[in-house]
Parts: structure tokens; sequence; C-alpha cells
């Protein structure tokens, strides 16, 4: 297995806080970004995690994504970001891509989804209810957010679900989030975990390396890297009104990130856990080394 880090669109551009030391992060202004990950796998093809923004929404950014997202998100539109050409870069063909694992369907998450319209798109039951259930609580909501555009070609939408292959402490917890789910028809170690707040089924993507150690992509849990590496949290003033905005449920959200940072304070040994937009974050992961 190998997993590549993408980044599938720049945003505005966003400042460190001063309250983060220089050296930790001495670029003190980065794009926000939209972090996917591309994984190899020998079972299941490639299977991508979140698809960022698509080529349709670089041609037709308003209609595509909505004029007020774009004015406030300031995307950079460089058709070179989307998944489509990064997979072909990496010597891959779209039609590579068998599996597409979504930690919620915003529009920044599913823009590229057209760009794949053979791949089985997978979510969380809930997520997947929300959208397609009228009589769902969240339903509305969900629509809001979730673009006509990036669902016109009528994605393979399938809901996760809790696999009786699981081990029975895998299946009821995970490092101690509840409600474990594996997507359907993928044989790799790949679980949607319940990151609970944000959207009516908000999940993390949580993928195990060949080394046994687990990257958990958290999605829209948290947005700047400062609400898990400090206590209290430290959010970002550009950041949150994004999420107060598309938040379900705030103090699910709210307890969500509190246990992401118990995680990554007592399991830093174990997991990796990373957001959809912080820049600092993709830029550690994707730094050379040596």
């Amino acid at each position: 297995m190998r997993i590549h880090h993408l980044n599938c669109g720049s945003l505005r551009k966003i400042p460190l806080l001063d309250e983060e030391p220089t050296a930790a992060a001495p670029d003190r202004e980065l794009a926000a970004v939209c972090h996917c990950l591309l994984i190899e796998t020998d079972s299941d093809g490639l299977v991508l995690v979140d698809t960022g923004l698509g080529t349709a929404d670089l041609r037709h950014p308003e209609r595509s994504l909505g004029a007020d997202w774009v004015a406030y998100a300031q995307p950079v539109l460089d058709p070179e970001e989307s998944a489509l050409r990064q997979v072909a870069r990496l010597g891959h063909a779209p039609q590579d891509v068998r599996h597409i694992v979504l930690t919620h369907l915003h529009r920044d998450h599913t823009g590229g989804l057209p760009d794949f319209p053979h791949a089985r798109v997978h979510v969380h039951p809930d997520e997947y209810r929300a959208v397609t259930d009228p009589a769902a609580a969240h339903h509305r909501h969900s629509l809001d957010h979730f673009m006509p555009a990036h669902r016109a070609h009528d994605p393979l939408l399938t809901p996760a679900h809790v696999d009786a292959d699981l081990d029975a402490d895998v299946r009821s917890e995970w490092f101690g989030f509840p409600g474990v789910a594996r997507p359907q028809g993928l044989e790799c170690e790949l679980l949607l975990v319940p990151l609970p707040g944000h959207s009516a089924g908000h999940a993390g993507v949580a993928v195990r390396d060949d080394e046994g150690r687990w990257l958990l992509h958290g999605g829209d849990a948290y947005m700047y890297h400062g609400e898990l590496e400090h206590t209290p949290a430290l959010s970002h003033p550009v950041l949150d009104p994004v999420q107060q905005g598309a938040q379900t449920d705030a103090a699910a959200r709210l307890g969500t990130r509190d246990r992401l940072r118990g995680l990554c304070r007592d399991r830093a040994d174990a997991v990796t856990v990373i957001s959809a937009h912080d820049p600092w974050e993709f830029a550690r992961l994707t730094a050379p080394t040596g």
C-alpha cells in the first residue's frame, strides 16, 4: 500500500496565529488546502479519499460551487491541482480510481466526483440518508452544501456498514471512537470513523499502512492544527465562520474535536490525524525527506 497526499484545491491564504512559534512553522501565511489522499492498494485498485475541487468546478466555479462560497473561499482554480490531473501525473488512468471514500458531502470535498463517474462512492450511512431521504432531519441543510453539479452524473453513492468480519473490538470502537463502519466491497484496511457535528454523518477515514500505523483523515472535524495541539483549543478566526455556518450540531462538533485532541496526545505512537484544510499539516506531510 502506498499513500499519496494531494492538495486538490488551494483556497484563500490564512495567517499563522501569533500564538504559534515561528520555529515550528516558518511560513507565516499559506493558502488553505483541500487535502485528499490517493491510496494505491493491491486488492482494490486506487482509492481516493475526498476529491477536492473538480475540473468542472474550475471551468464554471460560481455555477458549480456557488457564488457566495467562491467569494469567501477564494479558490485558486488551478487545473493542475485537480485529482484527475494528479492521478494522471502519478502514471494512472482515471478508471484506475475504483473507489472514492468521502468524509462528508460538502462541496469542497465532492467537486471531483464527476471526474471519476465510474467509481463507487462510499459515505457514512447517516450522511447517505441526509442526502437521499427527504424526510431526514438534516436533508435540506445537507443539500445546501452538496452541490447539484457534483451529483448530476448520478454518482454510485454507497452507505458503509458495520462489517461482521471486523474484529469485535474494532467493530465496537476505534481508539475509543464508537460506531466504526467499513466501506462495502473494500478489502484493504480502511474504516469510516464517526466524527459527528460538522455534517449529518461526518466521519473520518482511517487507513492502516504497511507498518501498522493508522492515518486518520479527519475531514472538517477541525480545520486548524492549533485546535488539537493547544489546550485550550486554538481555533482560527478565518476558519471559525466556516465551521459555524456548516455545522449541524455545535456541541457534538466541539466534543469530537476534544476527543481527537486526546487521541493525538495519548496515542501519537499509533495514529496520525490530519484535517482537510490545514496547510501547515499538509506542508509537514509533503516536505521532502533526506
